[in-house]
């Protein structure tokens, strides 16, 4: 397998030189963090077998939220999560894409776009379901905010999940709705365009292209919820590609395969450095959360899914416990090892050095 600390280490050099005006302090970071995430140059743990005393220093991971290699556990819980907070409804999911020609102006202004991006699809999601016929009440969505398109190439879009139902917690009430999509997408489309251009306006965010009449709103159902929000999942921690999806590196390029719209795979080929910036690009500012709920989803709204659970006898099951992290195993006697002691600076070539 190629590993992507390797093509930083080779790249790294390349990169700075091609895109040293457009490199952020954040993506520096992360290119220092991910080349020595579990590696010998990084600072190590120690851990102790409980059953034969063996003791193995290891290095520690760099914990990154686009490193390939970390918080594989964290993606896993938050999906159980958001599994757990399912109602037995209909599932759909609602994307919203600014057009290419505000791209440029989000990546100038990342945190203020990327935020408004949150905030104007929500809103819009709000007005239709209050002032829909057959839901008259507060919708509950989660959402995740992509930078990138089935290319790797800059798209950013945000992406909601949330059942077919709304709760008017005044008059104790939950409205279901059926069909092919939960609201028209054109009209969506409309009041979306209309909120983010105001908000835009308001911010004095200028835009140097003219902009499209119609944008795009994508209305799609998912049946029971949970085969989306694995999908989000997948994206939410680890970077936008996995180092098994690098299938080749030889003269100064690289390749790797990605799925398109239509599930096919396809196969692209750039400079290490092209790449590089391909995957530093969908870094977000740092602290920015990519993953929000709102409605009667949010943390904030606990009061309103208890009485969902009444209302619907059923079990949303928030207070299930989460999957626990796995504990190290000795490779000596097979038992479980404790963390004795970490942020440790040892002076070895070879990490994984037993002692007893």
């Amino acid at each position: 397998m190629i590993h992507f600390s390797d093509l930083i280490k080779q790249y790294e050099n390349d990169l700075r030189t091609k895109y040293s005006q457009r490199l952020l302090p954040s993506h520096l970071s992360a290119l220092g963090a991910m080349q020595n995430c579990r590696t010998s140059d990084n600072i190590m743990m120690m851990a102790k077998c409980n059953q034969c005393q063996l003791k193995v220093a290891f290095p520690h991971s760099c914990g990154h939220r686009n490193c390939p290699h970390c918080q594989q556990f964290e993606c896993q819980q938050w999906i159980e999560r958001q599994r757990s907070k399912l109602l037995p409804a209909t599932y759909y999911m609602v994307t919203f894409t600014i057009p290419a020609e505000l791209r440029d102006t989000a990546w100038r202004h990342q945190r203020i776009v990327y935020s408004l991006l949150f905030k104007v699809a929500w809103q819009t999601l709000l007005s239709f379901g209050m002032n829909d016929k057959k839901l008259m009440g507060k919708l509950g969505a989660t959402a995740v905010l992509h930078t990138h398109s089935r290319a790797l190439d800059y798209h950013p879009h945000v992406h909601f999940i949330l059942p077919a139902g709304a709760i008017n917690d005044k008059q104790r009430l939950w409205r279901k709705k059926k069909g092919k999509y939960l609201f028209r997408q054109k009209n969506l489309a409309l009041v979306f365009r209309a909120k983010m251009l105001a908000a835009l306006k308001e911010y004095q965010l200028s835009v140097f292209q003219k902009l499209p009449t119609k944008w795009v709103v994508d209305c799609k159902q998912m049946g029971k919820g949970d085969k989306a929000l694995t999908y989000l999942g997948k994206y939410l921690y680890r970077g936008v590609l996995q180092e098994k999806n690098i299938i080749e590196h030889q003269d100064g390029k690289v390749t790797f395969t990605y799925t398109d719209n239509m599930k096919t795979q396809r196969i692209r080929t750039l400079s290490g450095a092209d790449f590089l910036w391909l995957i530093l690009q969908h870094i977000l500012p740092r602290n920015f959360r990519r993953a929000r709920d709102f409605g009667f989803l949010h943390s904030n709204s606990k009061r309103i899914i208890h009485l969902l659970k009444i209302i619907l006898r059923c079990d949303t099951a928030i207070s299930k416990p989460l999957s626990k992290r796995n504990q190290f195993c000795c490779a000596k006697c097979g038992a479980a090892m404790t963390i004795i002691a970490t942020r440790l600076k040892l002076n070895t070539a070879n990490p994984l050095i037993g002692a007893t």
